[in-house]
């Protein structure tokens, strides 16, 4: 994680660079507040990075001599058969068309929604999975 939290700092040093630039030539207020604002939230994830790297273990990625399979292993379980990110995909993009269109979509995605994301925090609490 080391390497990325510095990547990021670059980052972070470039993205200021660049707002500087920006608002000294183009004299825009909206354009500069938004690069200022894409540093801070640069420094504050390479912050988390270095911080997080200095109290975990050495990592695969931060060893130069080590190969691709180094860091293969389990990276977390996923549920196969879960259809509630269908439910909610669908449902957020009714209520982003909705912006778009017309409030009154947001009548039809919000029950899709709320499916979905029940549907899902609760996904292993029903049937034989369920505790008494």
């Amino acid at each position: 994680m080391k390497i990325q939290g510095k990547m990021f700092v670059w980052l972070s040093v470039f993205v200021l660079a660049m707002a500087v630039v920006y608002g000294v030539w183009s004299k825009e207020p909206a354009g500069t507040t938004a690069l200022f604002l894409a540093f801070g939230l640069c420094i504050m994830v390479g912050f988390y990075l270095g911080f997080t790297a200095r109290r975990v273990d050495t990592g695969a990625q931060d060893n130069k001599e080590a190969d691709v399979a180094d860091d293969a292993g389990e990276l977390g379980f996923f549920s196969p058969h879960s259809w509630q990110p269908l439910s909610l995909a669908i449902g957020g993009a009714l209520a982003f068309l909705g912006v778009a269109v017309g409030w009154w979509l947001l009548y039809f995605s919000a029950p899709l929604v709320l499916i979905g994301i029940f549907g899902w925090v609760f996904e292993y609490y029903r049937g034989e999975n369920r505790t008494q």
